[in-house]
């Protein structure tokens, strides 16, 4: 699918597009997943901050892995992304599953097609929020996990952390004088992709600027867990991968 620069959606660059409209990259994605540790920690930590089987909103879904696995478990899920291929893709694993999922189209930092407080949990995993280019884009799409979510809700939100030691010393210090000076392509990385497009730019945060883009928005950060590269916890902060954070939205 071929779109002109200008016609792109708000949070979206070139590189974006093209990852998300890649049929290989695709085609793999569930091989990727199942060999990726995070995509079994993220699991976990979220059967942990969703006790109870109810309305669940997995913010940029790509081939339904969490959909269809709560799904299962009695959740009824809704699953939002903006390709067309991973919801494709998603809906045959959800069939294969044997399980029942509300597929949606959508741009994150624009869910006005969705009703407020219509549900109990949300998701945003797998640095999603860090593909979303420009930070005031980054806050439309908490603005609508907020929004989304009925008074009690709990959000689990994936970042990968901008000070990270394989990321490499160069680009790590790099990450640090840009945010010393204010600059807003602080913690932006880019590199190029293995499908071919445009070089692929992702978002890295600092623990801090992570919980503050959750309670400026409202939220209230119940728990943050720094993961290693493994999936394990990790505690030296230049082993710390990203970081899984569960939020609230107060229940008054």
């Amino acid at each position: 699918m071929t779109v002109p620069d200008w016609q792109l959606p708000p949070g979206v660059d070139r590189g974006l597009w093209d990852y998300l409209h890649s049929g290989e990259m695709v085609r793999g994605y569930d091989e990727q997943m199942a060999a990726s540790p995070l995509a079994q920690i993220d699991v976990a930590f979220c059967e942990r901050a969703f006790p109870n089987p109810d309305r669940l909103l997995d913010l940029g879904c790509g081939t339904g892995r969490l959909c269809v696995h709560f799904s299962a478990r009695g959740y009824e899920c809704v699953g939002v992304d903006l390709s067309d291929e991973m919801l494709a893709r998603a809906g045959e694993n959800a069939t294969a599953a044997g399980v029942r999922v509300e597929w949606r189209k959508a741009n994150l930092v624009d869910l006005s097609g969705l009703p407020d407080r219509s549900f109990d949990y949300a998701t945003c995993l797998f640095s999603t929020l860090g593909m979303v280019q420009g930070v005031e884009n980054r806050a439309k799409v908490v603005a609508n996990a907020f929004r989304l979510l009925k008074p009690g809700g709990r959000f689990v939100l994936h970042v990968h952390n901008r000070f990270f030691g394989g990321l490499g010393w160069g680009r790590t210090l790099g990450h640090w004088w840009r945010g010393l000076l204010g600059r807003p392509d602080a913690g932006d990385t880019t590199m190029s992709q293995a499908y071919g497009g445009a070089p692929l730019t992702l978002h890295h945060f600092t623990h801090r600027e992570a919980v503050r883009v959750l309670t400026d928005t409202g939220f209230s950060v119940r728990e943050v867990r720094p993961v290693g590269l493994d999936g394990g916890p990790a505690r030296a902060w230049w082993r710390v991968y990203g970081y899984l954070l569960l939020a609230e939205r107060p229940a008054a």
